[in-house]
């Protein structure tokens, strides 16, 4: 697999695996950077076709987790975590206490929490044998589901996608193409349904499309077809490597944005490809980061209004995105490496400088 290589290659810093015989746990844990803070990153549950598909998911989320959380101005580094496993299948009690106490070894390195696979709940096993899990339900003292505030962010710079590319923030009349409606789509739905867009909506589990048609009227189609629809805004929200050399000279719209992570196949020449033929994209770690910025609340004692008003500054961020974009003629994804890299390095000197604490 050239392990090392590939780290060195993404500027990761440490790559774990954790195996237990009786729980059948198989797990790898992936910090990329920690000059913000810890690495935060939550544990995606699935059954991977080989060890190499398992590392390369881990490396990637990691990393997008690092840009993030600069990004949207967190205090964190960037890490993920993998289970290697069924989710309909595999779960149990006795392998998420297990996953605690690997994770409770970093002594604090490594937060984590629910991602695609898993839920809140089964991090409250997960608790019981580490403190640093993040967005347990609220009846267990965390800020419950993050789904809703990633749709509220997702909505807010698809505002920002708006008044970029027609010069109004307003969607209504607007027509999205919505490829998953799952937890953050349906939400996404519902907040343009009430901004007066027309939805169209495609989702591998038909009943999801059906219940978005029956309380949005959404129309609804096969979702091999939903990157052919003349849309103004395509917005993918399932999981990642949707946008590629197949599906992006499909596209008939002005601007790509949506919640799934790792949505460019190729972050380079994907993007180029969208920024060719004139469609605005929404780096997806910036759009989809309403679930971290409401975990890190979390970490700081939960208040949901500054929660929120922090997340509906994803606009604001996009704004900043797309300008240095514009000014200096490069696609918003090199514009928005640039803003988090150079918060990364502002950061980096600023823990360089000596003035005796600790002495």
């Amino acid at each position: 697999m050239n392990v090392f290589g590939q780290m060195e290659e993404g500027g990761h810093q440490q790559l774990i695996f954790c195996r237990d015989r009786s729980t059948r746990l198989r797990l790898i844990i992936g910090i990329h950077d920690t000059t913000l803070g810890p690495a935060l990153g939550g544990c995606r549950m699935w059954p991977y076709a080989t060890e190499e598909a398992a590392v390369a998911d881990l490396l990637r989320l990691s990393r997008g987790m690092t840009y993030k959380s600069a990004a949207s101005g967190e205090d964190y580094g960037g890490g993920k975590a993998v289970l290697w496993g069924d989710p309909a299948r595999d779960k149990s009690e006795a392998l998420f206490r297990a996953l605690g106490q690997f994770v409770a070894g970093l002594q604090g390195r490594f937060i984590t929490g629910a991602d695609v696979g898993t839920t809140a709940w089964d991090f409250t096993w997960t608790r019981q044998e580490t403190e640093h899990v993040v967005a347990l339900p609220e009846a267990w003292g965390g800020s419950g589901d993050s789904s809703l505030t990633t749709a509220f962010g997702v909505w807010h710079g698809m505002r920002a996608c708006a008044r970029e590319v027609w010069g109004d923030a307003s969607l209504a009349g607007r027509t999205v193409a919505i490829q998953g409606v799952g937890k953050v789509g349906h939400h996404l739905c519902r907040h343009l349904h009430e901004d007066g867009a027309r939805l169209v909506v495609a989702d591998l589990e038909s009943p999801r499309a059906e219940r978005a048609a029956n309380e949005f009227g959404a129309q609804v189609v096969d979702p091999g077809e939903l990157v052919d629809v003349e849309c103004d805004i395509f917005s993918p929200n399932g999981l990642g490597a949707v946008l590629d050399d197949d599906t992006i000279p499909r596209l008939r719209c002005r601007a790509v944005a949506g919640s799934a992570n790792n949505q460019l196949a190729d972050d380079l020449r994907h993007a180029a490809m969208l920024h060719e033929r004139g469609i605005l994209y929404a780096p997806d770690y910036v759009i989809n980061a309403g679930g971290l910025i409401q975990v890190c609340d979390e970490l700081r004692g939960f208040d949901r209004r500054r929660a929120t008003a922090r997340v509906a500054g994803i606009h604001e961020a996009l704004l900043r995105i797309f300008a240095i974009a514009c000014q200096r003629g490069i696609n918003t994804q090199q514009a928005a490496a640039i803003m988090v890299e150079e918060r990364l390095e502002r950061w980096a000197r600023l823990h360089r400088l000596d003035l005796g604490r600790g002495r």
